[in-house]
């Protein structure tokens, strides 16, 4: 019964002593109050659990979700909801434990961001939020953020503005608007295609008239006269009795007789 004791409580302070750090993750050591400046990537990290602990710090993408109203620069506050993507830097880990503590996302990262954040969408308009300029304010936010917070150890990978609540009224106008644009492109397209249409029709008109003075320029007396003997040979190869007149120039067909 003693041995059983014993081994247990050996396994307990084996299993105690051992910390697994994740893939993702690394691992800073505190023994005696005091930061280790080693870092652990994953796999089992030994400790004394009397005198020393492991904290583990994730090193992998982060995402940060904030729900906050942003200035604009008509005075106005956007509802908004942003991801910020990040990520710790391995080497600095210790530093960030030591000076900042695990709660960085609060103290440092969410601090940072409404700084930015105020500072850039100020310059905006509340409508430039809404339109192809999020992405221009999403990376002046992230640049920001990134002179700030890279040399304390984070890297800010994006701000992503998600959604944007804008207030009743300007919604209603900036849709208006946007409609407006469409309905402008549409009646673009239309004039163009018309336009188009009708350069066809001319181009074809020209073309027609072009033939017929070809044609006309090109029926000479001669060619005349050629072309009524042609006709006169192909009359006479008919079976049927005709009447014609002419003047010699040009056959006229008055009537004709089935002669069988």
């Amino acid at each position: 019964m003693k041995r059983q004791l014993i081994f247990g409580i050996v396994l307990m302070l084996v299993l105690s002593s051992c910390a697994v750090v994740k893939q993702g993750e690394v691992g800073v050591k505190r023994k005696m109050g005091k930061l280790d400046d080693k870092i652990y990537t994953s796999g089992a990290v030994g400790f004394n659990p009397f005198t020393a602990v492991v904290i583990k710090v994730p090193v992998r993408t982060m995402n940060m979700e904030i729900s906050s109203n942003l200035p604009s620069k008509e005075g106005l506050n956007v509802g908004a909801i942003i991801s910020i993507l990040y990520r710790i830097q391995p080497d600095k880990a210790p530093d960030i434990v030591e000076t900042i503590g695990l709660n960085y996302e609060q103290v440092v990262i969410n601090s940072v961001f409404r700084s930015a954040s105020a500072d850039v969408c100020s310059k905006f308009f509340a409508k430039d939020m809404h339109t192809a300029q999020r992405s221009v304010i999403e990376k002046e936010i992230t640049d920001r953020m990134s002179s700030v917070l890279n040399d304390r150890g984070f890297e800010i990978e994006a701000v992503l503005l998600k959604t944007i609540q804008l207030p009743q009224g300007l919604s209603r106008a900036v849709e208006e608007k946007l409609e407006a644009e469409q309905d402008a492109q549409r009646m673009k397209f239309l004039l163009d295609r018309e336009k188009l249409e009708a350069e066809r029709k001319l181009v074809e008109a020209q073309g027609i008239s072009d033939a017929q003075k070809i044609i006309a320029e090109g029926l000479s007396p001669a060619i005349l006269q050629w072309k009524s003997i042609e006709a006169f040979k192909e009359l006479s190869k008919s079976p049927n009795s005709k009447v014609i007149i002419t003047d010699g120039k040009s056959p006229m067909l008055i009537d004709g007789v089935n002669g069988n």
